[in-house]
């Protein structure tokens, strides 16, 4: 949200006041509290009919300072923060001095300047991270028809309130040091690199070749060692040197804006310390790390088709662990009901227990949206557990089922009522849910428990994914309950796995699947998966076997479409070279993975524990070196192997290897490293080097049957 009209005049129509001095300082509870006026004080007059700032500075925990800023402080706008975990505070020492007021968080300290001009600095032991100095915190009024765009992209369905007539917003600056690269902000499809880019944290369900996202997280990560969370679940703004270059601009809505600054000085402190205040992903079983296969989506199937799938696996030694059903286990226009479709699945139970008996794991899709057909329609709405408007008129629309309804998880009743149906879901004998949408989440609604419209366009993903996800450590147990969920915000990361959404059928969506996947790990996401071949079209064979070497050396990996199977051989026509079919590829590298077990199940374990992702982005790995700063292409699976998928038909490839030793996965060839390199793949191989000294965990490859050996 850009208010200014280059450096030193603002866009028609809008009001900015902006903190001028550190007038007054005090500590109270633990806090530095501030008080800024809009102007330097010279007389008396001076305080008359102007706003003042209230700038509070605290610190949660180690490493970590929370800002708070505000104008009128009975806005209620606090409604708006997210629950942390981890921030019970404050802790360190809060005090004032000769130099102004200080808040010591250990590894961070902030310091504030008394008077003018307004300053305060985050500074650890080697020097600042970054500085909010002049004009960098502005309480800014709009005008009707100002030359602002206040509406985020991707706004569903706004009802009642939209953003666009919130008549003030606070707004604060970070400033950015020469070379000074920023990433994170959630499953950003576009660059890495988030410099020079407006980005709204607003989930929305635009696929992934465009500027919306369905895990928008307002969290980045600086290649200077420090992180900034905005603790707000509404609209946020981020200006990335794209309205002031020298500086990381953030903007919210009404009276108050939260952030925080978390210390590093490495990304992968970093993340340690944002996941421990925001939560850790989770662990999850060691088969939800082999491969899933799914029905696709609108195509026709029933238990025959399902069995000859998985038979076709079996016999062409394709490793098979987990079998999705998409949408149409349900009856048509009765999603979601929980009830699996009599004409094609009359023996559900039978069937869940065959497959069992065959070591195969069941998913099965849900979404919180209940279809106007459906019988949970009939019950949620005689007992209220659905979302009603804010003139008391019950929410339908016919996006996606035909006159929906959102389930109200901020009812206790409501949850336990959806709740219900997901246990009797797993009773059946299904082992995991695939979590779909929760971003179509209009405003100027009406919540159950009074919570903000604004807010809970996030939120609610996060009640979702929670009902859910506590279902299933109940009836699983901790560590055996997993996921396939799309949308996502901040503390997403505790219900692990995430899937990168709807993507096209082309090596430039595959790409672009990629840097989704690691803008999200610098985000706080352990793992990752996404649909192998893309899901929107079908893909040509070159596409498909080039995304299955990439999917399968993912953290998590599943086949799944739109409106075609994605079993290999379908991409086959009998005329490959030996080992260059899609069955071939497939087997390689399932094998390969299911081989890889044990280390990727030690990764996620650090990913439990650090937050440290199973797939790394080269900076997170190694970031002093500067060549792996905007590297995308790439990335770190575990500690140990470097994986460089391959975007082009012809097989040609060019990745850099970090400095050090490195051993080809496939040739067990060594090289030295340090340098770009071009090389031509076949189907069956891409780019996968061990890190000198590395011990990769394995186990015994399955046989051409897919049995132990």
């Amino acid at each position: 949200m850009k208010f200014t009209d280059g450096f030193w005049q603002l866009r028609p129509g809008v009001d900015a006041q902006y903190a001028q001095e550190a007038r007054e300082l005090a500590v109270e509870d633990g806090e530095l509290k501030v008080w800024a006026p809009t102007r330097v004080i010279g007389t008396r007059g001076d305080t008359l009919n102007r706003p003042l700032l209230t700038v509070s500075l605290a610190s949660p925990a180690e490493g970590v300072i929370r800002v708070r800023i505000e104008h009128h402080t009975g806005d209620g706008t606090t409604g708006r923060r997210f629950p942390l975990p981890d921030a019970d505070g404050p802790v360190g020492r809060v005090g004032i001095d000769e130099f102004g007021g200080f808040v010591d968080a250990g590894s961070l300290r902030a310091r504030v300047a008394p008077g003018a001009p307004w300053h305060l600095s985050f500074e650890h032991d080697g020097g600042i991270y970054t500085a909010s100095g002049d004009k960098s915190i502005g309480y800014m009024s709009l005008s009707s028809g100002a030359a602002v765009a206040a509406e985020p992209v991707g706004a569903d369905g706004v009802t009642g309130t939209g953003l666009a007539e919130a008549p003030s917003y606070l707004h604060a600056q970070l400033s950015l040091d020469v070379g000074e690269l920023i990433y994170g902000l959630g499953e950003r499809f576009g660059p890495l690199v988030k410099n020079g880019q407006t980005v709204d944290i607003w989930n929305s369900d635009g696929g992934t070749s465009s500027e919306q996202a369905y895990k928008s997280i307002p969290f980045y990560l600086s290649n200077r060692g420090y992180g900034v969370l905005v603790n707000d679940a509404g609209h946020v703004s981020f200006e990335v040197g794209s309205e002031a270059v020298e500086q990381v601009q953030f903007s919210v809505s009404g009276e108050a804006l939260e952030f925080f600054v978390i210390a590093g000085p490495t990304p992968a402190e970093v993340i340690d310390r944002y996941t421990r205040l925001t939560g850790r992903p989770a662990r999850v079983p060691d088969w939800s790390y082999g491969l899933w296969l799914s029905t696709s989506f609108t195509t026709d199937y029933d238990e025959e088709t399902v069995t000859s799938f998985i038979d076709g696996m079996a016999e062409r030694g394709i490793p098979l662990e987990v079998f999705h059903f998409d949408c149409f286990w349900m009856r048509e226009f009765r999603w979601t009901d929980f009830e699996w479709d009599p004409a094609v699945f009359p023996d559900p139970e039978g069937m869940l227990a065959r497959l069992h008996e065959r070591g195969i794991a069941v998913s099965a899709w849900i979404n919180p949206y209940i279809a106007q057909h459906s019988r949970l329609f009939r019950e949620g709405t005689e007992h209220g557990y659905l979302v009603r408007r804010a003139d008391g008129s019950l929410f339908q629309w016919d996006r996606w089922q035909a006159g929906m309804a959102l389930v109200d998880f901020t009812n206790p009743e409501a949850t336990a009522w959806f709740q219900g149906y997901v246990r009797g879901l797993l009773q059946q004998g299904v082992d995991a849910i695939k979590t779909d949408f929760g971003e179509r989440i209009p405003l100027g609604l009406s919540w159950h428990d009074g919570s903000d419209p604004e807010a809970m366009h996030h939120r609610y993903t996060d009640l979702y994914n929670r009902a859910v996800f506590e279902v299933l450590q109940q009836e699983r147990g901790e560590g055996e309950a997993v996921l396939f969920a799309r949308s996502a915000t901040v503390g997403g990361q505790s219900m692990p796995v995430h899937w990168g959404g709807d993507s096209s059928s082309s090596f430039v969506s595959m790409a672009e699947s990629l840097r989704g996947g690691l803008s999200l790990s610098l985000s706080g996401f352990g793992y990752w998966s996404h649909d192998i071949g893309g899901f929107e079209g079908s893909p040509d064979p070159a596409v498909f076997k080039r995304w299955l070497a990439f999917g399968l050396l993912s953290s998590h990996s599943r086949l799944h479409g739109s409106t075609s199977y994605r079993v290999p051989w379908a991409f086959d026509t009998g005329d490959e070279a030996p080992g260059q079919s899609a069955v071939d590829v497939a087997r390689t590298f399932g094998i390969l993975k299911r081989s890889l077990r044990p280390y990727l199940v030690a990764a996620g374990e650090e990913a439990h524990r650090t937050g440290r992702p199973v797939m790394r982005p080269m900076v997170l790995e190694f970031p002093h070196d500067p060549a792996t700063a905007h590297l995308d292409r790439q990335y770190m699976l575990g500690p140990d192997l470097l994986v460089a998928p391959v975007f082009s038909a012809s097989g040609e490839v060019s990745y850099y290897l970090p400095e050090g030793r490195w051993t080809n996965w496939f040739t067990r060839a060594e090289v030295d490293g340090g340098g770009w390199r071009t090389e031509i793949h076949g189907f069956d191989t891409v780019p996968l080097w061990i890190r000198e000294g590395a011990e990769i965990r394995m186990e015994a490859a399955p046989t051409s049957r897919g049995h132990q050996a």
